[in-house]
């Protein structure tokens, strides 16, 4: 007579900016080796620090973008997970999760004990006193993480689906392992800029290049800024169109972001795309 199955065990994740480490993904999977797993993450949203006006809607896009990546990752390690955006603050959003479902262990994602404002708050200790469930700190350096692929922040509006850009993006995808995140900050019609960042995703989609992308504050360095802290980026690509054309140029955009990033910036002047509609635009 053979036994049942083994349970699964569940495992909540909780993490934000370090929510795609590696080290985060090594740690569930080497749980999952144990023994059957069912992982859930949840992502706390955060605030950005640039512009005067907060979109929701725009964080919590950003939010969602980061899981998705996270969830593409588990998924090439061979794991099936699920996730959600929650409360911005990382205990409420444990507590919340856990009275929607029940978990068996906790595994808290920070960056090093220097930069995390969690374990400022002494985040793990309070899970772990008032939830009465083993939880695990997985300490995610980015910094240190950077070889493993590149996460390419891609920013475009009028020139997302260009011919230049999709090019240099596929060569960059060739050399080696790259992830990218779109970000298009909208001008003129509110439509356009979903259609062609839509068109783009399906582009690169397509091609087998992993992308996610949003539409976003409609200045570009304020977008800029807040992806930083939105996303883990190790290079930057802006796209304009020529110089006699471009706004982004004559408020010398190239150059401002340069002063205020430690990441590599790189131009490519492109035409205009045409706004194809893609399926689902």
């Amino acid at each position: 007579m053979s036994s049942a199955p083994a349970k699964p065990e569940r495992i909540l994740v909780l993490a934000n900016e370090t929510v795609g480490g590696r080290s985060l993904i090594e740690a569930v999977k080497a749980h999952a080796a144990r023994g059957p797993v069912a992982v859930r993450v949840v992502c706390p949203q955060n605030r950005p620090r640039h512009g005067f006006v907060v979109h929701d809607d725009s964080v919590r896009e950003a939010a969602a973008n980061r899981l998705a990546l996270t969830l593409a990752q588990l998924r090439e390690a061979g794991l099936e997970a699920d996730g959600e955006i929650m409360d911005p603050d990382p205990y409420a959003a444990a507590m919340d999760a856990l009275a929607d479902e029940r978990a068996d262990r906790i595994v808290v994602s920070t960056h090093p004990q220097t930069r995390s404002g969690w374990l400022r708050r002494s985040l793990v200790d309070r899970l772990r006193d008032d939830t009465g469930l083993p939880v695990e700190h997985v300490v995610v350096d980015l910094e240190a993480e950077r070889q493993a692929s590149t996460h390419t922040l891609v920013v475009a509006n009028q020139t997302v689906g260009g011919e230049r850009l999709l090019k240099l993006l596929h060569r960059k995808a060739e050399e080696s392992p790259h992830r990218f995140i779109v970000i298009c900050p909208p001008t003129g019609d509110p439509d356009d800029a979903p259609r062609r960042l839509a068109a783009t995703l399906e582009s690169l989609e397509h091609a087998g290049l992993e992308a996610v992308g949003q539409v976003t504050h409609p200045d570009p360095y304020t977008a800029i800024q807040n992806a930083l802290q939105f996303y883990r980026v190790d290079e930057i690509v802006i796209s304009t169109l020529p110089e006699t054309r471009s706004g982004w140029l004559r408020t010398d955009l190239i150059e401002r972001v340069r002063a205020s990033t430690n990441r590599p910036v790189e131009h490519v002047v492109g035409e205009p795309d045409p706004a194809p509609t893609a399926a689902g635009a």
